[in-house]
């Protein structure tokens, strides 16, 4: 991916954020994560039926890398299972780690392929992702209670 496409899919996802505001939060899980260094502080919410990301949206204020890594993010992993997601996720990671990693998982989230290049930004790029991890243990505490 060129980096004028990278910059152009980071700008879009800041201008328009994907799923940013919620009316109606029942049935989602919330989680909340924050950048001590920087304004980053958003609140991730997640709604999973068997075992599946039916919906998420988020709230809250920040920079722009949070902001459009976070609307990326949201539009891989609705209508994934759980564990799509964090297969997902790891790839994801292994990525912005400079590892080896399955590009044609991660779509327009490959636009972050260069944040390592930025050390001080992979905390942004990274934030919506340990925001959801939040989320799906919540999702498997709840399974473990149930049963």
């Amino acid at each position: 991916m060129d980096s004028n496409l990278k910059r152009e899919i980071i700008i879009d996802n800041v201008e328009n954020p994907f799923h940013k505001g919620l009316e109606n939060k029942d049935d989602f899980i919330k989680a909340n994560t924050h950048n001590e260094s920087c304004i980053d502080n958003i609140d991730l919410y997640v709604k999973i039926e068997n075992e599946k990301i039916v919906d998420a949206y988020f709230e809250g204020e920040a920079c722009a890398i949070t902001t459009s890594a976070t609307s990326i993010m949201l539009k891989n992993i609705i209508g994934k299972t759980k564990e799509e997601a964090r297969d997902i996720m790891r790839e994801y990671y292994k990525m912005i780690e400079e590892e080896e990693f399955n590009n044609l998982k991660l779509g327009e989230l490959n636009a972050y392929q260069d944040i390592s290049k930025q050390p001080s930004r992979k905390k942004c790029a990274t934030l919506p992702f340990q925001t959801l991890e939040k989320t799906l243990i919540i999702s498997d505490m709840e399974i473990k209670d149930k049963n």
